[in-house]
């Protein structure tokens, strides 16, 4: 998933002088490796001198339209499940009074994954509650599905191998019911949610050490369709 074609040409032309403040014209398409569009793509354009960022949403097939302001080097992410994935960035130069850019062309490719780890969700200590530190991850995940209805999504949850097994079944699956809920609360629809509880039978990782336990215990976002 951390592929990017940048293919963006600077043209620069002679123009009648307008005090209107100097922006540069790109049209943006998204797609997968396959060519395949991406429909209700969220794209971030964040300045690295002023901070701001600037977003436009993909139509139907994969592209739309953004002015960016000049003088200032943008770093371009993708809003995807649960995070903001930085790739590249776009320098827009200062211009003269007397130019103007053409239109720029700014190709994404990416693979949107099979499942993603929610790495900042914890859990209050053998419990189900959700400790707020997981809220801004939840709400990437809750706006990735609310523009892109027609996908729907398995709430994985998943502990180490300490203690019992069917109390770990029982605790990862009020776990991932804590998140389905999170989530229909923040507007997405209950038919694009499944959430299922693993427990201890799926680990990642040595359930003998500390760092493996720690892994293990996780919470995934599992893709079902697109």
């Amino acid at each position: 998933m951390k592929t990017i074609i940048l293919a963006a040409a600077l043209l620069l032309s002679g123009c009648i002088f307008s005090q209107q403040p100097c922006t540069a014209p790109v049209a943006v398409l998204v797609t997968s490796a396959g060519n395949k569009p991406y429909p209700a793509d969220k794209i971030l354009f964040v300045g690295k001198k002023t901070r701001k960022t600037i977003s436009g949403i993909t139509d139907a097939a994969g592209k739309f339209r953004i002015n960016l302001p000049c003088g200032d080097t943008y770093d371009i992410k993708v809003a995807s499940v649960g995070e903001e994935m930085e790739y590249n960035t776009l320098a827009i130069p200062s211009l003269e009074k007397d130019e103007a850019f053409e239109d720029m062309w700014l190709h994404i490719v990416y693979e949107l994954p099979e499942e993603f780890t929610l790495k900042n969700l914890h859990f209050e200590t053998a419990k189900a509650t959700i400790q707020p530190s997981g809220h801004a991850s939840l709400d990437q995940v809750a706006d990735f599905l609310k523009r892109k209805p027609a996908i729907t999504v398995e709430i994985a949850g998943h502990t180490d191998s300490d203690g019992d097994n069917e109390a770990n079944r029982l605790l990862s699956q009020q776990r991932a019911d804590a998140v389905r809920t999170y989530l229909i609360s923040k507007g997405v629809p209950a038919k694009q949610l499944k959430a299922t509880g693993y427990g201890e039978t799926q680990p990642i990782a040595d359930n003998t050490t500390s760092s493996g336990k720690q892994q293990n215990r996780r919470t995934e976002i599992r893709l079902l369709s697109k």
